[in-house]
């Protein structure tokens, strides 16, 4: 059964990257849930990355004065020892500065105090360009579908290693993106290509992503330049600190 259905979402995956022009369809979202192979669990190394000398500040733990909410005004989270931190329900925030090819560099929190579980539990969202995103999520210890754990791109790649620190802890993704690449006509000429390390551990390797990030679609590619770095709010309290790019 679960050949068949990879085989099913394989097969919608083609035929959409080959009909750029229109919308992915509206499908079951368990279908794009990948319950195997389970990444194994390793202890991941500590890191203490300081920004170098060439890298763009987007977060220094004081301000947000980089930031912008995604709906245009004041971003409502909150900002306390250092760190943002979301505040549910007010919406997701981007980096006023857009960005194509990037080396990422961001530390994140889920709350110390467990509560939910799978998808609900330290929940939130690392969107490259505005669109393709690299999940945030309390994966120690708490079972969900691997293509949508802590490391993963969401509901496309499933990430090598869990590789997540206990709830409460601070980890880090050092991330290299490449963004897709269009010709003159709007058509895709080279997708877009992501290598991630959670923790200092390898979980992504150059991976190419099948399109933007979708929750009950099949990811279709659509031409744009460049967007912004966004946070989802997706209604835990989850925190970052230490963020800075360089540009590629």
């Amino acid at each position: 059964m679960i050949r068949k259905v990879y085989f099913f979402v394989a097969v919608l995956m083609t035929w959409a990257n080959c009909n750029m022009a229109q919308k992915g369809p509206t499908i079951d979202p368990k279908l794009t849930e990948m319950w195997e192979p389970v990444p194994p669990v390793v202890t991941p190394g500590q890191t203490n990355a300081m920004p170098p000398a060439d890298a763009i500040v987007l977060f220094d733990g004081t301000s947000f004065n980089n930031w912008v909410g995604n709906d245009g005004q004041a971003p409502k989270w909150t900002i306390e020892n250092g760190a943002m931190t979301v505040k549910p329900r007010t919406g997701g925030i981007k980096s006023k500065q857009t960005f194509g090819d990037i080396q990422l560099h961001i530390e994140f929190r889920s709350p110390a105090e467990v509560k939910g579980e799978g998808q609900g539990r330290g929940n939130s969202g690392i969107f490259f360009m505005e669109r393709y995103e690299l999940q945030v999520l309390d994966s120690y210890d708490n079972v969900t579908y691997p293509n949508g754990q802590a490391g993963s791109v969401y509901k496309q790649h499933i990430p090598l290693v869990n590789a997540s620190r206990k709830p409460g802890e601070w980890q880090t993704y050092d991330v290299i993106f490449m963004a897709p690449v269009f010709t003159e006509k709007g058509t895709l000429k080279t997708p877009a290509r992501i290598t991630v390390f959670h923790n200092g551990v390898l979980v992504q390797n150059n991976i190419e992503l099948r399109g933007p990030t979708e929750f009950n679609r099949i990811p279709v590619y659509e031409p744009h330049g460049k967007a912004g770095i966004s946070l989802q709010d997706h209604g835990d309290l989850v925190s970052f600190r230490n963020i800075w790019v360089r540009e590629l």
